[in-house]
């Protein structure tokens, strides 16, 4: 392999690159974007609901139960309203999510060791979201309403409430989160959206890259030229592997200073698997570029290809475990499941190489395997 032929080619198609602004925009911008756009837009994490409390008992032990939803972190305290009435227009122009009514003698039926009712009005419009506020009240609801039967039963009793909690608890689950220990669903989707975003746009630059030659013809110079076939695959690969290797540098740093993911593994372990994962899907890339003859076809195919492998076959939305059949069959062949089986690794467990060297292994022979089909698609003969 001749390393000049080889710079040559990457010179040129560096400089296409640089000279076209879509192009150069959907190497460097579009990445970034994307990662704030989904990092949002795919995290689960519901906080900060606009909440306020109508007390019409105005006891203190209305005060104290509305006092354990105004504290949590879930909720964003907004006041207190003379009446339901007053706040449906809040509710109805989006001011206000959730609305907790106190009616009177609330105080007096606990008193009594008797069931005192609270209504709770929801905004059910996004129902996903609605359902997971529904689940903050039910379990704040429920820690309040055991407070206050310990407290009820330790008057009648005579016993401590500490002691009486303990008697109607006999048994008390204990759960502890291994590897996000806050469960912040944003801790587990910005390292997800690292193996999204690269393969959304790695294969989308190297697909238009011979695509490219094709409609303006420029082609023809290449078949015409002593080139060979491993050196026109090389030269047009450099820059886009140098290209996502800085957006995988500038993703990491999103992810783990922006997003606050944290990072407990080896940092040259990420860097390894990286590069090998934007390796097998540039080929990817270049594979469909030679494949085809309109950059329409091009970005349309890597599209739906792209999308279709980080949703299904990835393990990013589905687990790899409840697949069955063929579809399993097909995670196991294509790079995105190792490369986020490294990403979670790296991240979130602190994995290192003796747990992950099977899925650089599979990398490699990917990695192999699509660079032989990229010299072997591009013949310098074309078919009459």
């Amino acid at each position: 392999m001749n390393l000049r032929r080889v710079r040559a080619v990457a010179s040129k198609e560096w400089r296409e690159i640089v000279r076209d602004r879509i192009t150069l925009m959907l190497a460097f911008l579009m990445p970034v974007m994307q990662m704030v756009v989904l990092g949002y837009g795919m995290s689960q994490d519901v906080e900060n609901v606009a909440l306020a409390v109508v007390d019409e008992d105005r006891t203190p032990a209305s005060r104290d139960y509305l006092q354990h939803f105004v504290v949590s972190r879930h909720f964003a305290y907004r006041g207190l309203l003379p009446s339901a009435r007053a706040g449906e227009p809040l509710l109805a122009d989006g001011r206000l999510t959730v609305m907790i009514v106190v009616p009177q003698h609330f105080e007096e039926r606990l008193r009594g060791g008797r069931t005192a009712h609270v209504q709770t009005i929801l905004d059910g419009t996004f129902t996903t979201s609605a359902r997971t506020v529904r689940s903050y009240l039910e379990a704040i609801n429920a820690a309040a309403s055991a407070a206050a039967q310990a407290s009820y039963l330790a008057r009648r009793a005579g016993l401590a409430p500490g002691r009486v909690a303990a008697l109607l608890q006999p048994i008390r689950l204990e759960v502890r989160y291994l590897y996000n220990q806050e469960a912040r669903s944003i801790w587990a989707v910005a390292p997800s959206l690292i193996m999204f975003i690269l393969l959304l746009t790695v294969p989308l630059l190297t697909a238009l890259s011979v695509v490219r030659e094709k409609e303006s013809g420029s082609i023809y110079n290449v078949y015409a030229s002593t080139i060979s076939r491993a050196e026109f695959v090389a030269g047009k690969l450099l820059p886009n592997l140098l290209i996502a290797a800085l957006n995988t540098a500038v993703l990491w740093l999103m992810a783990t200073r922006y997003f606050g993911a944290p990072f407990k593994g080896s940092l040259a372990l990420f860097a390894a698997a990286s590069l090998l994962y934007i390796l097998c899907i540039a080929s990817l890339g270049l594979l469909v570029s030679l494949l085809v003859r309109t950059q329409q076809a091009a970005m349309i195919i890597t599209l739906v290809m792209a999308v279709i492998l980080a949703f299904h076959y990835s393990g990013m939305i589905t687990p790899i475990s409840s697949l069955e059949g063929s579809s399993w069959l097909l995670a196991h062949l294509l790079p995105p499941m190792y490369y986020q089986n490294a990403v979670s690794g790296t991240f979130l467990k602190g994995v290192g190489l003796g747990v992950l060297w099977p899925d650089l292994a599979a990398f490699a022979l990917m990695a192999a395997v699509a660079l032989g089909l990229c010299v072997a698609a591009f013949r310098k003969r074309t078919r009459a």
